[in-house]
């Protein structure tokens, strides 16, 4: 008979972790694999059929019609017996056998029922009832409820015309149809609990595509935020090292002020050894240690000021408020690419930083002149590749904040907002 499958092991695909690890769910101790469960049903149904032949042809009478019908009857089961067990390969689920199973087979395992069912009212025959009962229950397990009625039907019609045949007891005419209903009540049963497994396993199956999509998705987000890192980090420093070292160029070349000249080199060599520091802070995700929002812009602009010699001013409105460092790092970096570009399009220019602390939200603004830029003054460039605006507008839309540039009255404006 047989016995609702279990999930077999199940190999989880590699976590993100960067180590290629391969995690194997082990299946609890006291579940049997399907294999050797499906093998102890089919030697069960074996050594009933085993059984019921002895029992019925040990010391069978004189050969008769009735007889051979039983014969015939016997035959066929060990034939549809056999043939049902090979057409269900043991690492199939149920699904499978049934697809693999055609529908002649079905019709031959229903045949072989209503013909046990007939003989079995003979004497000395009675035991084939059981072989009866063993094919409604699968054909109503493992086809569908139809099928299992009709040969459940079939069966009892049978068992009711050899009983007129063979003119029977009324209680065999009575007993073998609540025999077959008391199989189709517990293969109803069977049938449930294996509807219930597969839709487990289907569940189960669905379940572990969603991990597998969650954990590609937790890889994509992963490059997401360290490219994010990397252009904060090193694309911030980097562009302002080329600045200061295209600046000495620039007055080597033009004006031959070495002292000056110096000065930006010396400037520039702090900025890479504070880009190395940003960058292990970076790798390292020593996120707890940031500087209050305010400290830190007021920090970014006197270093902005020494280094571009140009005006900036801190503007801090509404009442300051504690931010998280999820907060803190997007609107502090904010304001810094801010700074950078307007380094680089509108050198000399003053600068305008606001930060102002609302109910809901808190919002930074970085405003400059347009470039009043002559033709002989020299044009810096950085590495920047165009991506720091964009970076910076997706950090914030994770946080449910917003990011806008561009001109307003006159000034290029970089307004960054993030709730509170």
């Amino acid at each position: 008979m047989l016995t609702g499958r279990p999930p077999a092991d199940r190999t989880v695909p590699p976590a993100p972790d960067g180590e290629g690890t391969v995690r194997t769910e082990e299946p609890p101790a006291a579940r049997y694999p399907a294999p050797v469960l499906r093998t102890v049903s089919w030697l069960l149904r074996a050594g009933a059929y085993v059984f019921i032949g002895l029992k019925t042809y040990t010391h069978a009478p004189a050969l008769s019609p009735a007889v051979t019908v039983g014969v015939v009857g016997y035959v066929l089961s060990g034939l549809a017996m056999l043939l049902w067990w090979r057409t269900g390969s043991p690492v199939d689920d149920l699904g499978a056998q049934r697809a693999r199973r055609p529908p002649w087979l079905t019709t031959l395992l229903g045949t072989a029922a209503v013909v046990c069912g007939y003989a079995s009212v003979f004497p000395n025959a009675d035991a084939l009832v059981g072989l009866s009962l063993i094919f409604v229950a699968d054909l109503c397990v493992e086809s569908t409820i139809a099928v299992g009625w009709t040969v459940a039907g079939c069966t009892v019609t049978a068992v009711e015309a050899g009983v007129l045949a063979a003119g029977a007891s009324r209680a065999t005419a009575l007993g073998y149809p609540v025999l077959v209903a008391m199989a189709l009540i517990v293969s109803h049963n069977r049938r449930a609990y294996r509807i219930r497994a597969e839709q487990s396993a289907a569940l189960l199956a669905q379940t572990e595509l969603l991990r597998a999509e969650q954990r590609r998705t937790a890889v994509l987000d992963e490059r997401t935020r360290i490219a994010r890192e990397i252009h904060d980090v090193l694309a911030h420093s980097l562009g302002a090292l080329s600045i200061q070292i295209q600046a000495a160029g620039a007055l080597l070349a033009n004006h031959q002020d070495i002292d000056r000249a110096v000065t930006l080199l010396t400037e520039a060599r702090r900025l890479t050894a504070d880009g190395l520091a940003e960058t292990r802070r970076a790798v390292h995700a020593l996120r707890s240690d940031v500087a209050p929002l305010d400290v830190e812009l007021a920090a970014a602009a006197d270093t902005h000021r020494q280094r571009h010699g140009v005006l900036v001013r801190l503007t801090v409105e509404g009442e300051p408020a504690p931010l998280s460092p999820d907060q803190t790092l997007p609107l502090f970096r904010t304001a810094r690419e801010a700074l950078t570009n307007a380094a680089k399009h509108a050198p000399a220019q003053p600068v305008a930083v606001t930060l102002t602390y609302e109910d809901d939200h808190v919002a930074l603004t970085v405003d400059n002149p347009l470039s009043r830029r002559t033709d002989g003054e020299p044009r810096f460039a950085t590495v920047d590749g165009g991506y720091g605006l964009t970076g910076m507008r997706e950090r914030l839309l994770l946080l449910g904040g917003t990011l806008d540039a561009g001109v307003r009255d006159g000034q290029w404006r970089v307004r960054a907002e993030v709730p509170r």
